[in-house]
């Protein structure tokens, strides 16, 4: 109940200020304090927090939490109550004005929104999984996802298992694309293997933002940074996007049951040569970290190894490094373009890409630090 003193006390009995906090805390544990214990602090008696012992006034008595508690939850009711009428009065101008206009037409047969609603905005996880489970409901044939990030927490993978299993039991069919830094998540091995053939799983290097996708007819992305909010699209054009957006990356993905290819590079991971790919595009670290699911300081870890690999003692070295190796025509080949060598400008372009994701060339140490 601990709050910030004034001279007015303008605060109710739920906050009360730190002078007044201590004497109330006072007067509950011994019974009564002294009337003059009470008078720097006057909201106790405004607020009936204390009242004049009736066998001796020189004393207060305090009154007992749980009345105050009752009295305080009588108060919150009444404002709620108030406000659901203030609310029903907004709702009922709001539905006399939209009342005025067209109606929007549902198709024979169609359940959820109305077929108007092309796109909707979802705000909070209520909402958010409250259409979600519809969408399961009526989907009767496939689910596409796309999860980005890396390894992923168990409670997102059981929050969206009853949800998984009512599409198994209906025969749904389920691809799920995900990182490749997915692979090394335990959770996600055991989802994959209570869900059997009805999920199919492939990685890559980066996926786009999450995605879920019902029947080809109803997609969900996020619609913030912190995915407090969703939308939730019907536009058939948008949906259709999405969905060959999918199959494009879904081809050039790996099984997670495949082991990822070699780099052909002695020394070199898998991981490194994608952060290769991309430092010669010229991202900062921390983008390179988001894209491929790591933490920063993993990137950097990797990052550090690869310049040891190489023999790069700076950002510059290294950027001359991965161009002679070919590391920075990795992205280029894996996306299935038909270059199998660069100029020698797009080298020395790599170059300077390098040296410039952390600052000057040649001021930098290879991890960036």
């Amino acid at each position: 109940m601990a709050g910030h003193r004034t001279e007015e006390h303008p605060h109710g009995a739920d906050r009360l200020c730190e002078a007044g906090d201590r004497v109330y805390s006072r007067a509950v544990r011994r019974g009564r304090v002294p009337r003059p214990d009470a008078e720097p602090v006057p909201c106790l008696m405004e607020l009936a927090l204390l009242h004049p012992d009736p066998d001796d006034m020189d004393w207060l008595v305090p009154t007992s939490p749980q009345e105050v508690m009752t009295r305080l939850l009588r108060g919150v009711y009444d404002e709620v109550r108030a406000s659901q009428r203030r609310m029903g009065s907004a709702v009922a101008a709001v539905e006399w004005y939209a009342a005025l206009g067209p109606q929007p037409a549902r198709a024979p047969g169609a359940q959820g929104p109305l077929a108007g609603s092309a796109i909707r905005v979802l705000d909070g996880d209520a909402r958010i999984q409250g259409a979600l489970d519809e969408a399961t409901q009526n989907c009767t044939a496939e689910v596409l996802t796309v999860q980005p990030g890396g390894i992923r927490p168990e409670h997102e993978l059981t929050e969206g298992l009853h949800r998984a299993m009512a599409l198994r039991g209906r025969g749904v069919r389920m691809r799920d694309l995900y990182t490749h830094v997915a692979r090394h998540g335990q959770g996600l091995l055991n989802y994959l293997e209570l869900m059997g053939d009805a999920v199919e799983a492939r990685t890559l290097d980066e996926v786009f933002d999450r995605l879920i996708l019902f029947d080809r007819t109803v997609a969900f992305i996020p619609a913030n940074t912190d995915r407090t909010m969703a939308l939730e699209l019907r536009h058939p054009a948008l949906v259709n996007y999405l969905g060959t957006v999918f199959e494009r990356l879904w081809r050039l993905a790996i099984p997670l049951t495949a082991p990822l290819p070699d780099t052909g590079i002695e020394g070199i991971s898998h991981r490194e040569q994608s952060i290769a790919a991309l430092l010669a595009e010229g991202h900062q670290d921390a983008v390179i970290a988001e894209r491929l699911g790591i933490s920063v300081r993993t990137c950097r870890a990797h990052i550090a190894r690869l310049s040891e690999t190489l023999g790069a003692a700076s950002r510059t070295q290294l950027g001359v490094r991965i161009a002679q190796v070919g590391l920075d025509r990795t992205r280029a080949s894996s996306s299935g373009s038909s270059q199998s060598s660069q100029s020698p400008e797009s080298s020395e372009s790599a170059v300077i890409r390098v040296a410039g994701v952390s600052g000057a060339p040649g001021r930098q140490s290879p991890t960036g630090r």
